[in-house]
């Protein structure tokens, strides 16, 4: 916790929300007490440029609370759902845009362990899901809307008849662009679903993410894209690889399947492989076309795995909620490289910006980065 650390921020509480940096500036959502924020933090030296309240209805719900989406920023502007509803958006300055209350308008969220889905921002345009069932007979929808007045350009109800908790969702809509076409991809309630941006009309769903129509299965874990593959987690069994063989706006095809995939960590992709790590520490890299094993099951250190793993600058990073993280060599041979503790509870994915990796934990945001 003392080595290579550039700076560190003290926060008030624990959160999901994985921080947002933009050139100076790193956006966090942060909870403290029944208030939930928007911290502005300057890269250079930690210090808290502004805040502003967002809500004053904050609640714990299981390990999480209200602040578990993350900000989305365009360099500009910023904009942060909390799990409350609140969406808020502010300019570089801390100047209020607008701000809209999705649970007012729509109905209360009926979602087991408390909404966390991020929004996605792509041309100016907020996507933002609601997929949700266990405690609502409410329809689940997704939004578009203008990231500038803050109104809505659409808004469409996604239907499932996933059973009892299943139709909850945790993650975060994916942007699937090939040959000059641009599908928002939505997973959850049973199915993966490709929308139009303009319209929002669905215009493809594949099921087979609860073949055994289990109950429970809600599905944490976001839809990840490479090239022209989509990989598409659910509760562990399965995890899909579709493939958009006559493009992203056409029904895709599943490539290949894995009934030993993640629950809560969304894997990621270097080009090439895709690294899967379970909550409970188990690491696979395969080949993202064909989905052979490179190499795993591999056991790295011991602990629950919550926050979502990293590649890097040729490297891995992995971190379990007791704040250690594992570094392994990216590629196709096992090789863990370094443990590095800060014995701090975490929840948050690392981000990276530049040479600087930047750790949220309960207790701090740290700026970690070698010296000259």
């Amino acid at each position: 916790p003392d080595q290579s650390i550039v700076w560190k921020l003290a926060l008030p509480e624990t959160s999901g929300a994985t921080p947002v940096v933009w050139e100076n500036h790193i956006f966090l959502n942060v909870a403290q007490g029944d208030d939930l924020s928007l911290w502005a933090v300057s890269r250079g030296d930690g210090r808290v440029l502004w805040r502003h309240q967002l809500d004053n209805r904050n609640v714990d719900k299981r390990k999480g609370n209200m602040s578990s989406p993350s900000p989305v920023t365009d360099g500009h502007s910023v904009w942060v759902m909390t799990g409350t509803g609140v969406l808020t958006a502010f300019d570089y300055q801390g100047e209020r845009l607008w701000k809209r209350d999705l649970q007012a308008e729509y109905g209360e969220f009926g979602i087991n362990h408390g909404y966390s889905s991020s929004p996605l921002l792509h041309n100016g345009t907020l996507f933002v899901q609601v997929l949700h069932g266990f405690f609502t007979d409410d329809p689940s929808y997704v939004l578009a809307i203008d990231g500038a007045s803050g109104k809505n350009i659409w808004r469409i109800e996604r239907p499932t008849d996933a059973p009892k908790e299943a139709p909850d969702a945790y993650t975060t809509p994916a942007l699937w662009q090939r040959e000059n076409a641009t599908t928002i991809v939505i997973s959850g309630g049973d199915y993966v679903t490709g929308h139009d941006p303009a319209t929002g009309s669905e215009i493809w769903r594949v099921g087979g993410l609860n073949p055994t129509r289990n109950p429970m299965q809600r599905i944490v874990a976001s839809p990840v894209v490479q090239d022209d593959m989509l990989l598409v987690p659910s509760r562990v069994r399965p995890l899909l690889a579709l493939a958009a063989t006559r493009g992203v706006d056409q029904q895709p095809e599943l490539r290949w399947s894995m009934d030993r995939g993640p629950d809560v960590p969304t894997p990621v992709v270097d080009g090439r492989y895709v690294y899967l790590l379970t909550d409970k520490g188990i690491v696979w890299c395969l080949d993202v076309a064909s989905g052979d094993a490179v190499w795993g099951p591999e056991r790295i250190a011991t602990g629950i795995y919550s926050a979502s793993p990293l590649v890097a600058d040729g490297k891995l990073y992995a971190t379990n909620e007791q704040g250690l993280t594992t570094v392994l060599k990216a590629g196709p041979n096992f090789e863990v490289l370094a443990e590095n503790a800060v014995d701090e509870y975490t929840l948050a994915s690392l981000a990276v910006a530049g040479k600087q990796i930047f750790l949220r934990t309960a207790e701090h945001l740290y700026c970690i980065a070698k010296s000259d």
